[in-house]
Formats: structure tokens, C-alpha cells, sequence
């Protein structure tokens, strides 16, 4: 293998791995800030600059369908110590942008560390309902949020393992009578300890009364019922389809008291997402470079929603990366700062935009 095949080889692997890891951790690597400047627990939620770094962040399972109709769950792995409330709310504060959010997250934080204060010293608590409901655009943080609230309740001691189980439709709704509960009683016993995130929670109910989408939703409200003290529910989705979907069950008014609500990303939120992708993986910004960058976010910002807000700027992200490979992958001679720099042609080229200033 020549040079040039060697420059092509590694920057596919980055790619790749980057890939890899944002599919595993999608809200890990694009909403907070580099770690090098944060605490040690704040690093665990972080795509390391190497791939192939440890983390100790808690497990995040995935269940889906087995090919028997079953479900399967990720083996978790060994779960980690629990994390200081105080590095927890460092690392809520590191997050760009989800100002509404954090003030929310905060409350709940104040209110979770009341109960358990209140509990262990063997005082009466309010009936908490620890149960929420997200409504948002893809790409503003959901999952991310459903993750760090798992970690909170544990560390606070009210789930015993604080993990997220992350389902959608298919991985609760069986074909056939009788099917859907077994299946769905499997995920939310996989859950157990930790937080089961429905996604896109409203196409559970969104079909004809005859589908088995209730019967997944009945189901879950038993399992939240039998185990108020060891399971939080976290349904997502679009605003005016999530307040629909509460609408379908007087049990799920009554068990999903908090509702936050995910804004999309301004332009210049989303610029700093791309700085500090750049800034994690050792990418640097030719002046105009940036410019181009800044223009494009400022553009697709008045749209973010459609955009895919951080999701789009990961995507936007790696058509830079693969123009910025080709590009490299042509020279004869690369240096260490070639490898490091993306140029304003890269940008353009991934983008589509003219070089023209």
C-alpha cells in the first residue's frame, strides 16, 4: 500500500468509526462541549477523540425484533459507580443551546434530590410522578436528555441501574392477538431500574382502535403501575402528535405530568456545534473556511427543524470530512497539518456552494 493508499485508508477509518460511534451515542458528540476542559464525569457522556477510548458512561440498550418476533436486548455492560449530582450539573451546564430544557432538567434534579433526601430520613413523600413527556424536532436532544436523566435517578439512588432502553413501535407492536403484551412486557422488563425512551411514542396510537398499538400502551401503564419505584417512562415525538397520544388514555394524563419541550437550534447554536466537532476530532478552519460554514448554518437555520438541527450538523459534518479526504488523498506529500485542516474548497465542495466571495 502507497502513501496515497494509506491517507485514503485513514480517513475512511475516522469517518467510519465517527459513524459508528454517533449511531451508538448520537446525542453524546453533538450537543456538549469539548471535554478537555470539564470534569471527569462530564467526560463519560463524550465521543472521545479516539474511538477506541473506555467510557463509563451507563448502558444504553437497544431492543428490537428477534427473529422469532421476540425482542432483543443488547447485553449491558457492567454498570458504573455512581456520578456527584454537583459534576452532573457541570456537565448539563456544558450543553450548547436547550436553555429551557437545562432550567427544567434542573428543577427535576432539585425535586428528584428532595425525595430521596426526604425518603432516607424516613419522612413522608408526595406521590412524585417521575414519568415525562418530550416534544421536539428530530435532532434537538432528546435522547441525549432521556440518557442524563437516567443517570441522575440512579445517582441519586432512585433506579437501581440507570440505563436508557431505547424502543420505537416495532420493537413493542407484534401482528397478532396476544403477541404485543408478551413483547412489550419483555422491553419494559429490560428497563427495570432504568428509563425506557419511547420514540416517536404517538404511532402507538395512531392507527385504527382495532391495533395492537393500544394493546403496547395498556401493557406500559401496568408496568409503570408494578414498578413506580424502579422505572421511568420517557415518551417523544412531534408536539402536536405527542399531545394527541396523551389524549388517547386518561392513564397516560394522569402519569405523565411533565412535559418539556425541545426548541430547534438557532444558526449560531448550530455553528458552535460544528466548532466544537471540529475542536473534539483535531479538525482546524481555514478563515474562509469558517466563513462558507457560518453562511451555510445561517441559511438552513431559518429551516431547523426540516435541517435535521444537530443531527444535520453531524451529517454536514462528515460530507466535509469525505470532501476533505479526497482532497488529501490526491497530494503527494501530507503533513500532520494537512491531515488536521479543512479548507474553504471542502466546504464548498460538500455543500455545493460557490467559492466565490
Amino acid at each position: 500500500m502507497d502513501k496515497k493508499d494509506e491517507i485514503i485508508a485513514l480517513q475512511l477509518d475516522v469517518i467510519k468509526k465517527m459513524t459508528e460511534n454517533n449511531i451508538r451515542r448520537l446525542s453524546d458528540d453533538i450537543w456538549g462541549t469539548a471535554r478537555g476542559s470539564k470534569t471527569k464525569t462530564a467526560e463519560k457522556n463524550e465521543t472521545p477523540a479516539s474511538p477506541a477510548a473506555p467510557t463509563n458512561e451507563p448502558p444504553q440498550t437497544k431492543a428490537s425484533d428477534g427473529a422469532d418476533g421476540g425482542v432483543v436486548t443488547e447485553k449491558a455492560e457492567e454498570l458504573p459507580p455512581k456520578e456527584s449530582i454537583e459534576d452532573l450539573q457541570k456537565e448539563l451546564d456544558s450543553y450548547i443551546g436547550l436553555e429551557n430544557i437545562k432550567k427544567e432538567v434542573r428543577n427535576l434534579i432539585n425535586m428528584a434530590t428532595v425525595y430521596k433526601m426526604r425518603k432516607d430520613h424516613g419522612l413522608p413523600t408526595a406521590d412524585v410522578s417521575l414519568h415525562m413527556v418530550f416534544s421536539g424536532n428530530p435532532g434537538t436532544g432528546k435522547t441525549m436528555i432521556a440518557r442524563f436523566m437516567a443517570r441522575v435517578y440512579h445517582s441519586l439512588g432512585i433506579l437501581d441501574k440507570g440505563h436508557l432502553v431505547e424502543v420505537d413501535r416495532s420493537a413493542l407492536v407484534a401482528g397478532y392477538i396476544g403477541q404485543t403484551a408478551i413483547k412489550t412486557a419483555k422491553v419494559t422488563e429490560s428497563a427495570l431500574g432504568g428509563v425506557l425512551f419511547i420514540d416517536e411514542a404517538y404511532t402507538l396510537t395512531s392507527k385504527t382502535e382495532n391495533d395492537f398499538g393500544f394493546e403496547a400502551v395498556d401493557t406500559i401503564l401496568k408496568a409503570m403501575e408494578d414498578n413506580r419505584d424502579n422505572l421511568v417512562v420517557i415518551v417523544a415525538g412531534y408536539i402536536e402528535l405527542m399531545e394527541e397520544f396523551i389524549d388517547t388514555n386518561p392513564g397516560l394524563r394522569s402519569r405523565f405530568n411533565k412535559y418539556l419541550h425541545f426548541d430547534d437550534y438557532t444558526a449560531d447554536e448550530m455553528q458552535g456545534i460544528f466548532r466544537m466537532q471540529c475542536d473534539k476530532s483535531c479538525y482546524t478552519l481555514d478563515a474562509a473556511a469558517e466563513a462558507k460554514v457560518n453562511e451555510y448554518f445561517t441559511a438552513v437555520g431559518e429551516a431547523a427543524g426540516e435541517f435535521g438541527n444537530a443531527r444535520g450538523v453531524r451529517n454536514t459534518f462528515e460530507k466535509i470530512l469525505t470532501e476533505q479526504a479526497n482532497r488529501i488523498a490526491a497530494m503527494k506529500e501530507v503533513t500532520k497539518e494537512d491531515l488536521m485542516q479543512i479548507t474553504e474548497s471542502d466546504v464548498c465542495t460538500a455543500l455545493e456552494l460557490s467559492n466565490e466571495q
